[in-house]
């Protein structure tokens, strides 16, 4: 028999934190609905009243209704983990390329804001060297992405913030893929990879040489190429095939 986790105390409580700082009616009718709970959302005599006319008692009438929920049907629990953390950004937003069922953490950044704009399931963004010996590589990913219908940005191509991180970590926030080329150890690079890993976006690392890819790394799959024709051609067209096998999966993402 399949078994379903269920909230800790704690969880629960700040499950209810984010409910009570984002939520409106009509989310609680959309949430009602996805839980299969919607007549209960409707009918209980104060949840949507204390809601509306800002009661003091509104927050323990999300309490019981979460719990209520839950209690209905176990496997509600991760279904209100997504919608909710999708719905409430203030609280955090999940926001991985995939949904495979694990365990999610849902965070509020220190460093950087979190974009008004949701992740887009048809935009690849390059993190590299904004030098003019990889111009010619960052034509092939855009060619590779052109090929299989992304969109393909690099952080030098937008100018939305007043600091470069704040538009880096944005454009990698929105990405569905990141292609990172390591080649020359650029420490930026690194940085960069780590956001993208930590968001759950799907990484491609691409290098000139295998010393340039962190240890910590290699045992992740990266493209090596040479930087003359042939090795950008090859180059595109090993893009091309693991874009395509990405793009497969762009259903399962919960926010596609």
């Amino acid at each position: 028999m399949e078994t379903h986790e269920r909230p800790s105390g704690r969880q629960l409580v700040a499950l209810k934190n984010q409910v009570v700082q984002g939520f409106n009616e009509s989310h609680w009718r959309e949430l009602g609905a996805i839980t299969e709970m919607l007549d209960a959302v409707s009918r209980h005599p104060r949840l949507l009243r204390s809601l509306s006319w800002g009661d003091d008692d509104y927050e323990g009438h999300v309490l019981e209704m979460l719990q209520d929920m839950i209690d209905a049907r176990p496997e509600n629990y991760p279904l209100m983990l997504d919608f909710i953390s999708r719905t409430c950004p203030e609280g955090g937003e999940f926001i991985s390329s995939s949904d495979d069922g694990a365990r999610r953490i849902v965070f509020s950044p220190s460093a950087f804001n979190v974009p008004a704009e949701k992740p887009d399931p048809n935009l690849l963004s390059v993190m590299m060297p904004f030098t003019g010996s990889l111009s010619l590589v960052y034509d092939t990913i855009k060619a590779a992405a052109s090929a299989t219908g992304l969109k393909c940005l690099r952080a030098d191509d937008i100018w939305d913030d007043s600091t470069v991180i704040q538009d880096v970590f944005s454009l990698i926030f929105r990405s569905y893929i990141v292609v990172c080329d390591f080649s020359g150890r650029n420490p930026n690079v690194f940085y960069e990879a780590g956001i993208a890993h930590t968001l759950g976006k799907h990484v491609i690392p691409i290098t000139q040489s295998a010393e340039d890819i962190p240890f910590d790394l290699r045992h992740h799959r990266y493209a090596l190429y040479l930087n003359n024709s042939e090795g950008r051609d090859k180059l595109q067209n090993e893009l091309i095939s693991r874009l395509q096998a990405l793009a497969a999966k762009k259903i399962h993402a919960p926010w596609a």
